[in-house]
Order: C-alpha cells, then sequence, then structure tokens
C-alpha cells in the first residue's frame, strides 16, 4: 500500500545555485572569449519600475559593441573565478549537498566554432569541478547558461541558425567526455523557456518575423538538448535534464473567458517540457504558430531525435507568480498582470509560496514519473549592514521558510521532488538589471553597483538559518 511521504527524503539535494557569467569574473583570462553577458551594461535606472526585466541584452546590433563609458559588471562578476576555494569552503560549512554553476560555452569554445576546445578554459573547470566534490558537494552543472558567445551572434545569427546545433554538440561532446565521472546532474540550458531574454542569440534587426526566428531557434535548442541526451548515453549513470522558468499563471476570474485565456497562455508554457519530456510537439502548439504566421522548418530525422531523446528530469526557477486577463493582457509570453492578493517584493515580484505546492503538483500530474528539481528560488532585496557589519536579513528568512514549507506540502502531496538549489548562496550580479544591490544571497559581498567595494564575504542570519535547515533535514525552520 502507498505510504505518504511526511518528510524529506533523506537523500534530499539540499543545495544553491550561481551562474558563471554574474558571478566568476576572469573576463579576457584564460583563453576565454565574449559573451553576451559580457555586453550587459548597469544602466543606474533610478525608478524600478522603469528597469528591463526581461533582456540581457537589446536585440540588435549596437548591443554586440562595448561602450567605454558604460561599467559592465558580468565581466568581473564577484571574482569567483579566483575565489572559488573560499566561497566552496563557506558553503560547505552551511552544509550545502549540492552546488549549481555553469560552465561559460565561451571559455571552453571562445568564438564557439572552432574545432579545438580551449584547455587552458578546461582547466579551470577541472579544478572547480575537484573542488566542489571535495568539499562535499554533487555537482549540478548547466552547459549554457545566458553565455553564448558573441561570435555564433555576429557570424550566424545566433540560435535561428541550424548550424549552431553542431557547434553546441561538439561543446557537449568535450564536456561529457571531459567530466563524465564527476559530474551526474547536467542541465542543458537556464531557462529554455524565457524566450525575452537573448540568450537565442537573434538581432531583431536580422529577422524578417522575430517570433518565427524565436521559436526556429528554440526548435534548434531542443535538437541540440536531444543531440545531449544521446551522447550522454555512451556514459553510466549520467541524468541531463531541462530546466524552464516557472511561468505557469492564474485566471484573473472565473469568467469563461478568463479560463480559456490563461488555458492557452499556459500551453505555451508547458510547451517546453511537452517537448522534452513527452517527445513531440504538442497540436496546440501548431494551431498557436498558425495564428501567428510562425512556420518552423524541421528536417528529416528530427522529429525521431526528439521522441527517441526526452529529458531524464525536469528542473525549475520559482519566484513569483501573476495573472492573465483576457481584457488586458496579450498571448506575449511576459505580459500578464498583477495578482493583487498577493505582497510584492522590492522588485515587484509577487510573493506565492502556495503558488510553488500549486505548480509542482501540476508538473506531477503532467508528467508521471518524471523526477523535479527546484534549480532557482530565492529573494532578491537591498541588504544594509548594520552597525557591526552584520546583515539580519529577517525578510530573506521568511521567504525562504515560507517556500521550504510548501515543498514539504508538495511532497506529501505525492509530487516527486527531489533537491532544492536556492538561489543564492553568495551574493551575485543580477541577470536582468546586472545591478549588485538587488541581493539574494546567505552570503553578502562588500561590492556595489559600480564595481566599488572590497569584494569580502561575510555571513548574513539567512547563512546559519539555512544551515539548520539543512543539518536537520528541512524539520529545523525556526
Amino acid at each position: 500500500m502507498y505510504q505518504v511521504q511526511h518528510e524529506f527524503p533523506e537523500s534530499f539535494l539540499w543545495g544553491g545555485a550561481i551562474a558563471a557569467n554574474q558571478a566568476d569574473g576572469g573576463f579576457g583570462e584564460g583563453g576565454k572569449g565574449v559573451s553576451i553577458a559580457d555586453l550587459h551594461p548597469y544602466r543606474n535606472v533610478k525608478n524600478r519600475d522603469d528597469r528591463k526585466e526581461d533582456a540581457t541584452i537589446r536585440n540588435d546590433e549596437d548591443a554586440l559593441a562595448l561602450d567605454p563609458a558604460l561599467y559592465y559588471p558580468k565581466q568581473k562578476g564577484i571574482d569567483f573565478y579566483h575565489r572559488f576555494e573560499e566561497d566552496l569552503f563557506m558553503m560547505e560549512e552551511m552544509g550545502l549537498r549540492a552546488f549549481r554553476t555553469s560552465f561559460d560555452w565561451s571559455r571552453i569554445y571562445p568564438d564557439g566554432d572552432e574545432e579545438q576546445p580551449n584547455e587552458e578554459g578546461l582547466a579551470y573547470y577541472d579544478r572547480l569541478i575537484a573542488s566542489v566534490r571535495a568539499h562535499g558537494m554533487e555537482p549540478f552543472m548547466t552547459i549554457s547558461h545566458y553565455e553564448i558567445p558573441v561570435h555564433l551572434v555576429k557570424k550566424y545569427g545566433g540560435w535561428m541558425n541550424r548550424r549552431l546545433v553542431d557547434f553546441f554538440k561538439r561543446y557537449c561532446e568535450t564536456l561529457f567526455e571531459r567530466y563524465h565521472d564527476q559530474v551526474k546532474y547536467w542541465i542543458v540550458f537556464n531557462q529554455i523557456n524565457l524566450l525575452t531574454f537573448n540568450s537565442l542569440g537573434i538581432l531583431g534587426d536580422r529577422a524578417e518575423n522575430f517570433e518565427e526566428a524565436v521559436y526556429q531557434g528554440v526548435h534548434h535548442q531542443f535538437l541540440a538538448c536531444a543531440l545531449a541526451k544521446k551522447i550522454s548515453r555512451h556514459y553510466d549513470g549520467l541524468l541531463v535534464g531541462t530546466m524552464l522558468s516557472d511561468k505557469l499563471a492564474y485566471p484573473a476570474t472565473c469568467r469563461p473567458e478568463d479560463m480559456l485565456f490563461n488555458q492557452r497562455k499556459n500551453q505555451m508554457q508547458y510547451f517546453f517540457p511537452d517537448v522534452q519530456l513527452r517527445g513531440f510537439y504538442p497540436a496546440y502548439a501548431f494551431r498557436y504558430f498558425e495564428e501567428r504566421g510562425v512556420s518552423l522548418h524541421f528536417e528529416p530525422g528530427d522529429e525521431e531525435l526528439l521522441r527517441e531523446n526526452v529529458m531524464d528530469f525536469l528542473s525549475t526557477s520559482y519566484y513569483y507568480t501573476k495573472i492573465n486577463d483576457s481584457t488586458k493582457n496579450t498571448y506575449a509570453p511576459m505580459d500578464k498582470s498583477k495578482n493583487p492578493y498577493l505582497k510584492t517584493s522590492e522588485w515587484g515580484w509577487e510573493i506565492d509560496p502556495i503558488g510553488l505546492r500549486v505548480n509542482l503538483n501540476h508538473y506531477a500530474e503532467r508528467y508521471p514519473g518524471v523526477d523535479i528539481y527546484i534549480a532557482e528560488n530565492g529573494y532578491g532585496a537591498v541588504d544594509v549592514p548594520d552597525a557591526d557589519g552584520k546583515i539580519h536579513d529577517v525578510y530573506r528568512i521568511d521567504y525562504l521558510r515560507e517556500h521550504v514549507l510548501q515543498m514539504r506540502e508538495a511532497i506529501r502531496d505525492g509530487v516527486p521532488l527531489k533537491g532544492y538549489l536556492m538561489w543564492t548562496p553568495i551574493d551575485i550580479v543580477s541577470c536582468s538589471s546586472a545591478e549588485m544591490k538587488k541581493r539574494y544571497g546567505l552570503i553578502y559581498v562588500d561590492l556595489d553597483d559600480e564595481g566599488n567595494g572590497s569584494r569580502a564575504r561575510s555571513r548574513k542570519d539567512s547563512f546559519y538559518w539555512y544551515k539548520k535547515v539543512i543539518a536537520s533535514n528541512g524539520r529545523e525552520l525556526a
């Protein structure tokens, strides 16, 4: 008889997550090339409502040139490239069982289309992964986290060009051959469904139909994921998964129009894991494409490749929920309305712990038998040290506690949740706005938006709270 799982399983992976482009720095060192993230400038926008939270760089040619008058924080990050030993030591002290970061494609293949990898770049990851393991953590590696080499954008037009599939295949072959006996968990693309981020490297002025170019790029990324899975079969024990930003929304009302509108918009969020976990394009997606004049090019063998190489697990990032209003919103993925029943963070993100449980149940019902990992979840805030230099971030502890409680409830519901990689164990540069002040970390880094500061690390109150959570396997949340 089925037994309800009342607590987190003993094998649960409590961990933390960062991204190379937001933490590493080391720009131009060790033969590293230039990625699109390296060209993301910090702009001091006074009104937070005016900040662009949906693009790492603009979709035009001008974004690919460095402006000497601007500061590019992701070129320096928090200097994790040189200080990872110190940082991982603190994460071991916290008790992390898993650590997620990313390979920087441009560090291993500086232009992306070389025949041979950059050995200096691989040597860095040799040291990093060995250190993660030595500190008692399971490496959870992302192959592409908004770090596409700029050369692939300039010369080929990014992922709308099918040639990138072959370049990425070579990149994956290099990584799996080098690290198959050290890395078990692999995420191919970070948040593959965030079409408004320029992770696809598609410039609007080069695409006659930009939406068509975007979904053609997504198709090529689907093929790249399937090829990664196919390559992984040469090695024992590797798990290759997909990751999406959890953008499932509620209907604004129970009006039939809102219910239908919300269903159709949510379908185009399910579209990504539907293809990657079920192995085929669903009918609703073809209707969506037809209504928008989107015509995708499939080559012989594409459908077979997707069908035979579905992903091993589903991972998601979860920060907030929104609502879909048929009278106000369009079908654009990010065009949603705020939920009036929810409080918001300083950056206007709705705080909805129950929504995490709701959505985890949706995924578990839709993809039976597929293990689920939360690859990101955290609270961005301005942290102000007190007179003694301490950070008393009770607001972050409250946010994390409520989400962990709902994770436990989801496990009791029967959701096969296997790990929680909170965002982030240490302060890093903001992905969307390139700020430092939007801090998620449990470890404070003395660095401001303009790059000033000692970069010294110190423990916040949330550091000690999460340490207790992990030590008690989620039982001690006070």
